[in-house]
């Protein structure tokens, strides 16, 4: 896909994510209390406890998200690489993930310097809360090639792939952020470019896995792309 005129997408940037924010109806609780207190943890019996990570990474010195939704829980400089898209490499995919652990975990890992790995966005399990760990104009690690890498965007899901925890909440979050994504930055909102992470070519994982309804969040998605004026 050729790259739209930057012109253009500057001024699709202040609309999409405002109209992403109206949209997404998702509030803004301390990300890491009040509902992790009210759910219960989600089940996986015989897993491992998590390592513990080194303190969190120092704060970039634009700390501020790119999704008005969003709280901002940054990943280790370590685990991604920085960058300055669209302008160095174009925005084409967007790529959806399963956690396979709970978001506490999760940012843990991010935070590790030692794994090697994160995410854009991560949702949990019930779409009430959105945490963006990379920028968006960075390389997040999280497709297992370093070409998808450079031109999509990863959003990690709480839950895991034998256990479908898939609620109409994450579905509905997913969606506008994915439509905002979109609007953004020209990416149409089709199959071949809204990927599972199983689909990228050569990836070792299998999610979102096969409950993940493709048909339901295409269709999430297509409504909130076409209320998000461009």
């Amino acid at each position: 896909m050729e790259d739209s005129p930057l012109s253009r997408r500057r001024l699709l940037w202040g609309a999409a994510g405002t109209a992403g924010a109206a949209l997404a109806a998702v509030g803004l609780p301390q990300l890491m209390r009040s509902e992790e207190q009210a759910k219960p943890a989600l089940p996986r019996p015989g897993r491992k406890a998590p390592v513990a990570a080194g303190p969190p990474a120092a704060p970039r010195t634009d700390p501020s998200v790119d999704y008005a939704p969003a709280v901002w829980v940054e990943a280790s400089e370590s685990n991604y690489t920085v960058s300055d898209r669209p302008e160095a490499y174009p925005i084409e995919y967007v790529v959806i993930h399963l956690t396979t652990d709970t978001l506490p975990v999760m940012f843990a890992k991010f935070r590790d310097d030692a794994e090697r790995v994160s995410a854009h966005y991560m949702i949990s399990a019930t779409g009430r809360r959105i945490a963006q760990c990379v920028r968006e104009r960075d390389v997040a690690w999280h497709s297992g090639s370093v070409w998808y890498n450079y031109r999509s965007i990863g959003i990690e899901h709480e839950g895991w792939t034998d256990q479908p925890v898939y609620t109409d909440g994450m579905y509905e979050a997913s969606a506008v952020l994915t439509a905002t994504i979109c609007a953004k930055y020209d990416v149409p909102v089709d199959r071949d470019h809204i990927l599972g992470h199983v689909e990228v070519p050569l990836s070792t994982h299998d999610d979102p896995g096969t409950v993940w309804d493709w048909d339901k969040y295409m269709n999430l998605v297509g409504t909130a792309r076409r209320r998000i004026k461009a």
